[in-house]
């Protein structure tokens, strides 16, 4: 039997979630409703799919109109299209990396992986006997990677470097080595900080054009559609996607046509850039606010401010050491109805003090929470305890 350790963010979903008043932990875009993805249509307001279409099992590697959305999408700032044939549809991001990882990764190999990041990328390798480094990024240094660093962490069994971001050094030193480079996009193209028709606009890993790359994707976080779980993998060699697909046949056949066709119908022409558009304008507005309350909180918690994604890493702290974030995330959750993801029981003990935010819900919820949270922490925060002061769990 394989094992596996305990998922740290999911479990702390799974228990103070569905309570909360003020779900300042999710990640994903504030959720949309079918009436509200048609109504960011410029073209005309077709039906999303026929009541007449038979709901059989579809298209088996994927529906050929969400395919063709997606290899467009991916060819926006590629040297070459992305062939069709070179995405694979699967139910949600966390399936394509599980495939992925089960398709390419076993006993005696050796993977690399971006750190602090989703627990599935490190922990489900380990889990199926490959050795895992985490290659961390610097707190200190805007959390950056450092290249020289990932350059020691290489051995001759590497098989994958798993990474969050696209950085052409990667790609570059895992072409000269014969390694995959495996980019979890599900943010992407959330970057709210540049413009969407810059030049500086960072383009997926996938379009590089590198045989070495894969990416994968989601309808969850920036195209806020978690509830159709429809996400997908893509890459320029055909070798992996086909290696994939055999490892698909054992998990799922198909998936689901009602999902397809939503997920089609959001990342068409007439639809895609008016729904990335409105989840921009919602990520930059809300972390105004966020960037607000920090600053007047400035003694007690600091942080890097998020230039793309959903998420924000705040460290909280008294008398130069960190609170104990799960103290503080339990109760207040508890007490104020706020949920927070706390850091060092998500991503690892070594974020003591780092709550998760999740700032690009429907905005007044954040004012809301973020006003609860202030009250709660003028009243409560001194009696706080740091980890030194915890015991052990």
């Amino acid at each position: 039997m394989v094992q596996i350790e305990t998922f740290g963010i999911e479990k702390w979903m799974d228990d103070y979630q569905p309570g909360a008043k003020y779900d300042l932990a999710e990640t994903c875009c504030a959720s949309i409703s079918l009436d509200d993805l048609q109504s960011l249509s410029v073209g005309e307001k077709k039906s999303i799919i026929s009541s007449s279409k038979k709901l059989g099992y579809g298209d088996i590697r994927g529906s050929k109109e969400l395919i063709a959305n997606l290899a467009r999408l991916y060819s926006r700032q590629a040297p070459s299209p992305l062939p069709e044939e070179n995405i694979l549809i699967t139910s949600g991001a966390i399936a394509a990396n599980h495939l992925l990882m089960y398709a390419l990764v076993g006993p005696g190999d050796h993977v690399i992986c971006h750190y602090p990041t989703y627990q599935q990328l490190y922990a489900e390798p380990t889990a199926l006997g490959a050795e895992v480094d985490l290659w961390k990024a610097n707190p200190d240094k805007n959390w950056s990677l450092d290249i020289e660093e990932l350059k020691r962490l290489l051995k001759p069994n590497t098989k994958m470097i798993i990474v969050k971001s696209l950085l052409e050094g990667v790609v570059k030193i895992a072409e000269e080595k014969d390694i995959i480079v495996l980019s979890d996009e599900v943010y992407r193209p959330l970057y709210h900080s540049v413009d969407p028709q810059s030049p500086e606009f960072p383009p997926s890993l996938v379009s590089l054009g590198s045989k070495h790359t894969i990416v994968t994707g989601s309808m969850s976080k920036a195209y806020s559609l978690a509830g159709i779980r429809l996400g997908w993998i893509a890459s320029r060699n055909s070798d992996i996607i086909e290696k994939v697909a055999g490892a698909r046949h054992y998990t799922i056949i198909s998936v689901s046509q009602l999902d397809s066709a939503v997920a089609a119908y959001a990342l068409s022409d007439d639809v895609h850039d008016g729904l990335l558009s409105r989840n921009m304008n919602l990520a930059r507005d809300n972390l105004k606010i966020l960037d607000q309350f920090v600053i007047n909180h400035s003694d007690v918690c600091d942080w890097v401010k998020p230039v793309a994604g959903t998420t924000a890493f705040v460290r909280f702290h008294k008398g130069g050491k960190p609170i104990d974030a799960q103290v503080l995330c339990r109760r207040l959750v508890q007490e104020a109805g706020v949920c927070w993801a706390p850091g060092d029981y998500s991503f690892g003990k070594e974020f003591k003090g780092y709550v998760r935010i999740g700032y690009v819900c429907e905005t007044q919820v954040l004012r809301d929470g973020l006003a609860q949270t202030a009250l709660w922490l003028q009243e409560n925060f001194d009696a706080l305890p740091t980890t030194e002061q915890s015991p052990c769990p």
